[in-house]
């Protein structure tokens, strides 16, 4: 091979390194991201559901299920602010 067809061959590696970095990265970010996401809700979903069946009675007024939800939530290992939490459980609710 000449010097020539090394510089294109080089330069299409660069071309499909550079593609992969802009275009395929953020991708599979994006991806995980969204999948974490829906797995944080499942989890969520799962806890006010289970704190309702157990705690219905003797908890009208909702402190002992939110107090479930969240102890469940940190067991489990996710990091997520009390805000965002507090959010996705009072979705749950409402649904």
């Amino acid at each position: 091979m000449d010097n020539g067809m090394v510089q294109i061959i080089l330069a299409v590696i660069a071309l499909f390194g550079t593609i992969a970095t802009v275009i395929v990265a953020p991708w599979i970010r994006a991806k995980y991201s969204a999948e974490k996401s829906a797995e944080v809700l499942d989890y969520v979903n799962a806890g006010v559901l289970a704190a309702e069946q157990i705690f219905k009675v003797t908890d009208p007024t909702g402190k002992l299920r939110k107090e479930f939800v969240i102890n469940f939530m940190n067991e489990k290992g996710f990091k997520i602010t009390e805000d965002e939490l507090n959010i996705m459980i009072e979705a749950a609710v409402k649904e």
